[in-house]
């Protein structure tokens, strides 16, 4: 038998469902396409090309070869079929709603062709249909979906694919990783390459040091952003270099009892995946309706300056900062930039969702939409839209030594600590003494915090009413 696998986020070759069975009942045609239609931000194209040549490196040690192309995968696909007489396709879902629509459709009309169609479940713990209420109906609260979750198995990893006996091909009718144009022309990726290696290997890697080493004060440790107690994984699932089965069974025979903090974000990952699956709409639209009528602002100057760190409050600065540096921002600092635009500046979180779509190396549009509605205060199990960070005090609970600020917002290093939270609140002589001159060396506050609070909860009682 000849099969195409069809390679998508699964850039692996442990525990990859489509990879494993294909290359196990005869030869195959590994085949990656880039869909220009799906949503894929600059920073996650500069990881994905990178995942891509150390993926087609893993493949030729294994005796594999990838054919990349560009384009509609549905002719592209049905091309292939043709020309190299395919008789079966392999693939590990996506669930990002116009992407499974899609594959739905591909499937459907392959096999009315008469092709052998084969699915499989290579990104989630268990596929998002699989953990529901006893009426058959979806769950909306975490607590519930994971306690649920916990009655179910969940497979073990399948091995790694040692030998692919791969369809010849000519080389020039595959187009080369830098013809699909992922890498920015102008280079502004110093700060990710430093931070990231993107690879199985270096994913493999960094899960071991954080089982290793951080697993063990992960509970105690993870919300602050200096201690950098989190296991920084997320890059490494978003595009599947590392599978999410792996690193949960790893979990429960090592660590157990403190692995639970961390499998509960396993599970949250799950639960984002569920939530957008039977509820579509969510990616774009508020799920508690209520949020439909809700006066969000349109303040372009002061969306800029929380884009560019320049809020004139030094955790959501530090923040914006590491993003646009980095790719990535600590959890718990997403959190608080993202409280901070929607509630302090009424801006719309799908404003936010896009701006980390474009900027986070480990984007993902069910973790990305779940975590912004919470925090909007209009999704499933969100957090209340009355319970609004105060930033000042968010920065002195969780960044208590000013690390992570002195990290990213140099300008404010020689800041007494008692003031570094709120710099403009300092009296003049101490900010004379560091050199810095509040509105020239960093900026104003762009709101009062106590006013901003005020001005969003009358907006959520106006909705109420």
């Amino acid at each position: 038998m000849t099969s195409i696998v069809w390679i998508r986020k699964d850039l692996r070759l442990h525990d990859n469902p489509g990879l494993y069975h294909a290359a196990e009942a005869g030869k195959v045609l590994l085949v990656y396409i880039f869909d220009e239609d799906e949503k894929v931000g600059a920073a996650q194209k500069w990881f994905l090309h990178r995942a891509l040549e150390s993926f087609e490196k893993r493949l030729e040690s294994a005796g594999g070869k990838l054919y990349i192309a560009k384009g509609k995968p549905e002719k592209i696909l049905k091309d292939l079929i043709s020309q190299y007489d395919i008789s079966a396709i392999h693939w590990n879902r996506q669930y990002e709603p116009a992407v499974f629509n899609r594959d739905r459709e591909i499937g459907e009309t392959l096999h009315d062709q008469g092709l052998d169609v084969n699915t499989y479940e290579g990104r989630l713990l268990l596929p998002p249909w699989d953990v529901k209420k006893k009426d058959g109906e979806p769950y909306k609260v975490f607590t519930p979906f994971y306690k649920a979750m916990q009655k179910h198995d969940i497979p073990q990893a399948l091995p790694s694919v040692k030998n692919i006996k791969t369809v010849s091909f000519n080389k020039k009718d595959s187009l080369s990783i830098d013809d699909l144009n992922l890498l920015p022309e102008i280079n502004w990726t110093d700060g990710m390459e430093k931070r990231w290696t993107p690879s199985e290997e270096a994913a493999v890697r960094r899960f071991h040091a954080f089982l290793d080493k951080k697993l063990k004060v992960y509970k105690d440790k993870r919300d602050f952003p200096a201690e950098e107690a989190s296991s920084a994984l997320s890059p490494y699932f978003a595009l599947g270099l590392l599978s999410v089965r792996s690193v949960y069974h790893s979990i429960k025979k090592n660590a157990e009892a403190a692995g639970e903090p961390f499998i509960r974000q396993l599970v949250w990952r799950d639960f984002a995946y569920s939530l957008i699956t039977h509820f579509p709409e969510t990616e774009t639209d508020p799920m508690n309706d209520q949020f439909e009528k809700f006066k969000w602002m349109d303040e372009k100057d002061q969306f800029d300056a929380w884009k560019k760190g320049k809020t004139g409050f030094p955790i959501v600065d530090a923040g914006m900062r590491e993003l646009w540096s980095t790719g990535y921002m600590h959890n718990r600092v997403r959190m608080i930039v993202g409280s901070f635009l929607t509630k302090d500046l009424l801006i719309h979180w799908r404003e936010g969702a896009d701006w980390f779509d474009d900027t986070l190396v480990d984007a993902d549009v069910a973790n990305n939409v779940m975590g912004w509605q919470w925090v909007a205060g209009s999704g499933a199990d969100a957090s209340p839209f009355f319970r609004i960070f105060n930033p000042t005090t968010q920065s002195e609970k969780f960044d208590p030594d000013g690390e992570y600020i002195k990290r990213w917002i140099p300008e404010l290093k020689k800041i007494p600590l008692k003031h570094l939270h709120d710099p403009s609140s300092a009296p003049e002589d101490v900010l004379e003494e560091a050199g810095v001159t509040i509105g020239e060396d960093y900026p104003e506050p762009i709101v009062d915090h106590k006013a901003a609070r005020q001005r969003a909860l009358d907006r959520y009682d106006d909705v109420k009413k």
